[in-house]
């Protein structure tokens, strides 16, 4: 008899650590990092996640590539920074900061008392899927645990307003030229 409760005691031990191990693994901020990590290739020293959203951005600047992921990581998209337009921080369907390539950037002058949303919005020179949007804080975020506040949710997004006008003063890189030795690659066609 005890060596039964202690065998049911070792799988009910067991269990509860690959439980543990699922419910760490199947985060969703950690799926999105995967994922992002995923598509810049291992490197990504800025990123940001909206939580409950299933939606991440990140960045990998030596690099300079961008990718967006939505669906918990499921869909990925990558972009060129040459290709990133502009960000725009939203609050409440007002633009109230922002920074676009070439332009000026419209720094966030006050910190406004969200009702309604605040998101970060990415403009893409891709014409099929031109911007790419993050809700940083709604109102339904209020009871989530560990939920940014409205004004940090703004604070937030003000920062990547500036870190992204940061990147637009960089020099963009030549893209590399291509080896004359070797011609041009066709794939043979199928019929």
């Amino acid at each position: 008899m005890g060596r039964l409760i202690l065998m049911l005691a070792v799988a009910g031990v067991g269990l509860t650590l690959l439980g543990g191990v699922a419910i760490w693994f199947l985060d969703e901020g950690r799926r999105i990092r995967r994922s992002l990590k995923s598509m810049l290739n291992g490197d990504m020293p800025a990123w940001l996640v909206a939580r409950g959203r299933g939606k991440g951005v990140g960045f990998d600047f030596a690099k300079g590539r961008i990718a967006v992921t939505w669906d918990c990581g499921v869909w990925c998209l990558t972009y060129r920074v040459e290709e990133l337009r502009g960000v725009e921080l939203i609050v409440d369907d007002q633009t109230v900061a922002l920074a676009y390539r070439g332009e000026g950037r419209r720094s966030l002058d006050y910190l406004p008392g969200a009702e309604k949303m605040v998101r970060l919005r990415f403009v893409f020179d891709d014409p099929a899927w031109p911007d790419f949007c993050l809700d940083l804080w709604l109102p339904q975020d209020a009871d989530r645990r560990g939920a940014l506040t409205p004004a940090e949710a703004a604070q937030e997004g003000s920062r990547w307003v500036g870190r992204i006008e940061a990147l637009f003063h960089r020099p963009i890189a030549p893209p590399p030229a291509p080896n004359p030795a070797s011609g041009p690659e066709f794939a043979p066609l199928r019929e």
